[in-house]
């Protein structure tokens, strides 16, 4: 009784110290308990099961830049609300709110800087600002950077992260397919290395334009890649997909992805395909 009485005072003792929230924290993949210091050492990646927790754009600007060359551009562009869209709430209070949460403007990033002294050309998309969802500024945005690619003729790399097109902007979100793909067809014509890295979730219009127009596609591990959800193409074939359908390393299997590198590797291996894509010199 005197251990049993020494045990239970030790718990209690335990249970009134402040324990700071989210310390620790699970792995969705494989349930391993990982303290949070570690799982930010190891960019957000399971060191069991290596499932890689999703990211913002600011983490992929520190991972593929080198420090103290990131320059970003655009980055006060705002989208308008052109059709005073409202459902449960107007589509700029949805702005407005989304820009608080997140200290962003909009759904991408864009700028230049240099990886492994390397200059290159960043579009980076961000999930956190209404689901990644692609509207007249992530469209424009893109536009640009690829155009800054052409003329300075360095090499564009895009970093995909969305959920589709942004309804509330209607016709003019689905018009952004046609203007990125036409941007990145000047950027062939002009030799001009493209590469993409998607990341989960890549969905809706970004797979259907920029996502999947790469020179060289890359993906992180286990990352959702495709057009329409699982649960609607089965509903539309009438038929069971197989499994692991849309998930990167199915995509690979298939020849729509060209490699599949984990997240601490993917600075080193953006660097060795740069390597292996020259780019001609300005009027050559």
């Amino acid at each position: 009784m005197a251990w049993w009485n020494r045990t239970k005072k030790n718990i209690e003792d335990q249970q009134q110290r402040e324990i700071p929230d989210g310390l620790f924290l699970k792995c969705s993949g494989c349930g391993y308990i990982i303290y949070k210091r570690e799982l930010e050492e190891n960019l957000y990646t399971c060191p069991e099961c290596s499932k890689h927790a999703r990211i913002g754009s600011e983490e992929y600007i520190e991972i593929l830049i080198d420090a103290g060359t990131w320059n970003e551009t655009d980055d006060n562009m705002v989208s308008t609300d052109p059709l005073e869209f409202v459902d449960q709430h107007p589509y700029s209070v949805k702005l407005e709110r989304a820009q608080k949460k997140t200290g962003l403007n909009d759904a991408i990033r864009i700028g230049t800087g240099s990886t492994n002294g390397i200059r290159i050309a960043l579009a980076v998309m961000d999930f956190s600002f209404v689901g990644g969802s692609m509207g007249s500024v992530v469209g424009e945005k893109f536009t640009r950077a690829a155009d800054l690619a052409r003329k300075e003729r360095m090499p564009f790399v895009a970093v995909t992260a969305s959920g589709g097109a942004r309804m509330m902007e209607s016709a003019i979100s689905l018009m952004q397919m046609a203007k990125t793909s036409v941007a990145l067809s000047q950027l062939a014509d002009a030799r001009v290395p493209y590469i993409t890295i998607l990341t989960h979730p890549t969905t809706g219009g970004v797979t259907a334009s920029f996502g999947m127009l790469g020179d060289i596609t890359l993906a992180e591990p286990g990352a959702l890649i495709g057009f329409a959800g699982p649960r609607v193409i089965e509903q539309t074939i009438k038929k069971r997909l197989p499994e692991g359908f849309q998930q990167s390393e199915f995509l690979q299997d298939h020849g729509f992805v060209d490699h599949i590198v984990h997240r601490k590797e993917l600075k080193e291996t953006l660097t060795r395909v740069l390597g292996l894509l020259p780019v001609p010199e300005v009027g050559k």
